[in-house]
């Protein structure tokens, strides 16, 4: 008899970062289909240089280990499609969780070279290893289906990320407080002026927007910080609007945005594209400085 014990291995598990809620979510949603008990394993406790990119082969070992105790066994993140190895080395009937990954890249980013010319090459080799050794594929969002081929593509199912999106009921009487709540992280590989230009034009038309995350030294903006998703929640509840990264229009931020009924502003380019909940978002122009909802 087969033991109905899954034992899953998370590089990141954390409820606050956005690997960390795909994988609790994965988890969830199997949770409603399966009688399973889903076991977790524990990471060693290592003091290595960079182990959140040693992480992943640490978890490839543990997926062999299980293999030959002949063990269910799930592998969640981190699973970047660029990444084929952990793909390729990963053993037979192995389970994975969503495949992350863009195809939205800013030309100001330290590595566009990288990603313009090398990931299309990655997406291939991944490609050709999923396609022979997994079924049932996931896909956090469908940024990465131009890249895909049909066989990819028929065996799959995208934007799992919308299995987080449960709308709150909206109080059509209640004023929100917050105008404008923004989230903001420097990352060298990202775009991120046009978000302190925005936060700046806003300022000089006497508004006071918010910002967590990373802080952000800018006269009349107000910091939270680094906070908890429960915080993160509260202050949505209160907000009027947010603005939505230009990489990824369906970041966790912005589910967390649709389900608490914040306006999400997209610029005019982006706005086109929108397929999904597009009701939620306004678009806005950002011509020299000047911003024109």
């Amino acid at each position: 008899m087969r033991s109905n014990k899954v034992y899953f291995w998370a590089c990141d598990y954390k409820s606050n970062s956005g690997e960390g809620r795909l994988a609790r979510l994965y988890i969830n949603e199997y949770k409603k289909k399966s009688k399973n008990l889903f076991i977790k394993i524990p990471p060693p406790r290592l003091k290595i240089l960079n182990y959140k990119y040693i992480s992943p082969y640490i978890g490839i070992f543990y997926a062999w280990v299980y293999f030959f105790k002949r063990k269910q066994f799930l592998f969640l993140n981190y699973l970047p499609c660029w990444n084929f190895l952990t793909f390729l080395l990963l053993p037979p009937k192995s389970k994975i969780g969503p495949i992350t990954g863009g195809s939205n890249f800013s030309k100001n980013s330290n590595d566009y070279l990288i990603r313009k010319f090398f990931f299309p090459i990655l997406y291939f080799f991944s490609d050709l290893v999923l396609r022979f050794r997994f079924d049932n594929l996931i896909f956090s969002t469908d940024l990465l289906k131009k890249f895909l081929s049909k066989k990819i593509i028929n065996k799959s199912k995208f934007n799992f990320i919308f299995n987080e999106i449960k709308i709150k009921k909206q109080n059509t009487f209640k004023k929100r407080k917050i105008k404008f709540l923004f989230y903001f992280r420097k990352h060298k590989n990202k775009k991120y002026l046009y978000i302190y230009n925005i936060l700046n034009e806003l300022v000089l038309k006497n508004y006071e927007p918010q910002i967590i995350g990373d802080k952000l030294i800018l006269k009349g903006v107000k910091n939270h910080g680094f906070i908890s998703h429960n915080k993160v929640l509260n202050l949505l509840n209160d907000t009027k609007y947010s603005l939505t990264s230009t990489e990824n229009l369906y970041s966790f931020f912005t589910i967390d945005c649709i389900n608490n009924n914040v306006k999400v502003l997209v610029d005019n380019k982006k706005y086109r594209a929108i397929k999904y909940y597009k009701h939620c978002f306004v678009k806005y122009k950002f011509i020299k400085n000047k911003l024109f909802f």
